[in-house]
């Protein structure tokens, strides 16, 4: 860890615009718009004051009567102060009285900190956390300045200045309070392990680490409920929760952590039974723009008390506030579990079988789907272990219940809708060993995807993505998504959470073909929209190319609705700039 000592940063020079600012799903309004305000109520008290004067010179020169003067000196005056009134007022309300802020509202790109702020900031932050909770390292600003997808870039001149780790609630609100004060961004961090760079500054600021923050603050086992600050892994509460036998529902990837968790809406494997992150937390501790703590809820499991400021900081991705402590719902583990798997020759088959499976009310705990080549690159990488496989489309069940006996019956049930469509290979496993063997292959598909790719094109890349559709759809948006990547040459393997409609594409590309990558993504996303679904199920938006489509999904009035929530909540616009 660098020692601080007095910093001395570089000039940096800053673009009017970074990263498309005025794009309409990322512009908000600039709280500098009230200077061109008072700009034209000065001009406007100049004109109304050399008007005042005219008239007293004319009454000296005897040019008017004095009952004239009088009258004109009165009503001179009046408008005068109704100017001082007037200028007052437009410097205190927005540009408009409208429920919603439209992109031609705003009139100018935010202004941060100069160099010398920041040392300043800095060497104010050093008092809070200490030392040993700030870098400079050139090698943690680069790991804080990109996700590990590496298809959003960073730019040099927009990583941050440092790296600091807070531990507490108190701390994060008074590094806040400072950042705020001051006009320097902040981009929240806590696991790093989302791929829509998210945690990607564009604007020089600070990369606050949650990951320090890592407690299990109190467990209520009778309600079910526990909690935690937003360092806390996943994975490493279900330890601590497995021989209370209970569970946190949501299972993102390896290494997620309870921050992001909550920022992106996150979910995984587990989301048809248990659902996402929105379904799983009962209520937050979150810091806003100005360092102001703020709960959004007590810990009952129901409430009817106003809006839900929960939901609203949930997917957020950092950009109204920062989540420093989540009360989550707990769930019973299930006390019997088997893994069904089965093959399908077409995608058609496969999904309805799953819409069969949804409508028969079989006690799932996850329905996930493999396509042919995601099956091809399990088979020649060798990562499915022991285990046969074959190269066609596959289903993966966790069937559940309260004993081994509704889990037998089930199995059976899932076998005979799956034959009826067409199914294969039928096979189930119930021991721990095999069941933990089958769930990896899935968890690390988008490396062993690469790893298949780099066999064939040796210099290939990964951009993985998600949109999220009816399962009914599912069969359509495969089939235009996979032509395309065909005839643009592209390889691509498909997985996703067929349970939900949840699909995940896995585009493999080489250096010189990015550009076409990007666009075929976007084409995806579109193609989800014209088929009643969204660019992204779980995935979230960050500084990823679905920022442009927001307005087509949503429109042009809801995207302005949510650009009123940023103003109103981070005027100087401070937290994570640029994202969603």
């Amino acid at each position: 860890m660098n020692r601080i000592r007095p910093l001395i940063i570089q000039s940096v020079k800053f673009s009017k615009y970074s990263r498309g600012f005025k794009t309409y799903s990322r512009v908000f309004q600039d709280v500098q718009i009230k200077a061109k305000k008072e700009e034209q109520s000065n001009k406007n008290d100049q004109f109304k004051q050399s008007q005042l004067s005219k008239l007293e010179d004319q009454q000296r020169q005897g040019q008017i009567p004095l009952s004239q003067f009088i009258k004109g000196f009165t009503v001179a005056t009046i408008f005068l102060v109704g100017g001082v009134l007037e200028g007052y007022w437009m410097g205190k309300t927005p540009e408009n009285d409208r429920s919603v802020i439209e992109l031609k509202d705003i009139e100018r790109s935010p202004s941060y900190a100069t160099v010398a702020v920041v040392n300043d900031a800095i060497q104010k932050i050093v008092k809070i956390v200490g030392e040993e909770n700030i870098t400079i390292s050139e090698g943690e600003i680069k790991s804080h300045s990109a996700d590990s997808s590496k298809f959003v870039l960073p730019k040099e001149d927009e990583e941050p200045y440092c790296v600091v780790y807070p531990r507490s609630s108190e701390q994060v609100s008074n590094i806040v309070k400072i950042c705020y004060d001051k006009y320097i961004p902040i981009v929240p961090v806590s696991g790093g392990t989302s791929i829509e760079g998210h945690y990607i500054a564009t604007r020089k600021g600070i990369s606050l680490d949650l990951s320090r923050m890592n407690k299990l603050i109190a467990l209520h086992e009778d309600d079910m409920d526990v909690v935690v600050q937003p360092g806390m892994e996943w994975t490493e509460l279900n330890e601590i929760l497995k021989p209370r036998g209970l569970m946190f529902g949501p299972d993102p990837a390896p290494g997620a952590m309870i921050g992001g968790i909550v920022s992106t809406n996150a979910s995984g494997t587990n989301a048809y039974k248990f659902g996402g992150a929105k379904d799983n937390v009962l209520a937050l501790k979150v810091v806003l723009a100005d360092g102001t703590i703020i709960r959004t809820k007590r810990r009952s499991k129901k409430s009817s008390n106003g809006y839900n400021l929960t939901n609203l900081f949930i997917g957020a991705e950092g950009t109204l506030g920062i989540v420093v402590e989540a009360t989550l719902k707990l769930h019973p583990l299930p006390k019997s579990e088997a893994i069904a798997l089965m093959n399908f020759k077409t995608i058609g088959d496969a999904t309805r079988t799953v819409a069969d499976i949804v409508k028969s009310g079989i006690d799932c705990n996850a329905l996930e789907f493999m396509d042919d080549r995601q099956m091809r690159a399990v088979i020649e990488m060798g990562s499915g272990g022991d285990r046969k496989w074959s190269a066609h489309h596959l289903l993966m069940m966790k069937l559940g219940g309260n004993n081994k006996g509704v889990v037998k019956e089930s199995i059976k049930q899932v076998q005979s809708l799956g034959k009826k469509n067409g199914g294969f290979n039928f096979d189930v496993a119930t021991n721990e060993a095999d069941k933990n063997a089958i769930w990896q292959v899935r968890k690390t598909l988008l490396w062993n995807s690469l790893g298949w790719a780099r066999k064939i094109k040796p210099n290939a890349r990964v951009m993985p993505t998600d949109v999220c559709v009816p399962v009914s759809k599912l069969p359509a948006l495969m089939s235009r998504v996979m032509a395309k990547m065909d005839d643009a040459n592209l390889l691509a393997t498909a997985a996703g959470h067929a349970g939900d409609g949840n699909l995940h594409i896995l585009v493999i590309y080489e250096p010189e073909q990015i550009e076409i990558a990007h666009k075929l993504v976007n084409e995806m996303s579109r193609d989800a929209i014209k088929l009643d679904g969204t660019i992204s199920g779980e995935h979230g938006i960050g500084m990823s190319d679905k920022r442009e489509l927001l307005e087509e999904e949503l429109g042009e009035v809801t995207i302005g609705a949510m650009r009123s929530i940023k103003y109103a909540l981070d005027k100087r616009l401070i937290m994570n700039p640029d994202h969603i």
